[in-house]
């Protein structure tokens, strides 16, 4: 970003397209996982196992169901919340309020970039 003013900043996040997003979507790793890879954080992908460590569900662990990079959240088995009619859908969660636990590592390109 080239502005210091925060407006200017938000704007430039808020309009991002979607492969700049991605850098936006890290999420830190467990104390095991950031010794073993020598990384603070790493981008979280479907299959990964996550703790929530901000909010309501704070404490609660699940594979992430899907990640939404258009609004910058994910969705996480066992997060749920009520509707009004009683029925229960997926609550979003943004990256940064998770800890990656276990990595989904079926993907070898994945295992080259934690290993870089």
């Amino acid at each position: 970003m080239t502005s210091k003013q925060p407006r200017k900043q938000r704007r430039e996040r808020a309009k991002a397209p979607l492969h700049k997003r991605q850098k936006y979507l890290r999420a830190p790793l467990s104390k095991e996982l950031r010794e073993k890879y020598s990384k603070r954080n790493a981008r979280p992908v479907k299959g990964d196992v996550v703790k929530v460590m901000r909010g309501d569900h704070a404490g609660t662990e699940g594979k992430v169901q899907s990640i939404d990079l258009a609004r910058g959240d994910m969705t996480i088995d066992g997060v749920t919340v009520k509707k009004a009619d009683g029925s229960e859908v997926a609550r979003p969660i943004h990256p940064s309020n998770v800890q990656i636990t276990k990595l989904y590592l079926k993907d070898r390109r994945r295992e080259k970039c934690l290993k870089r």
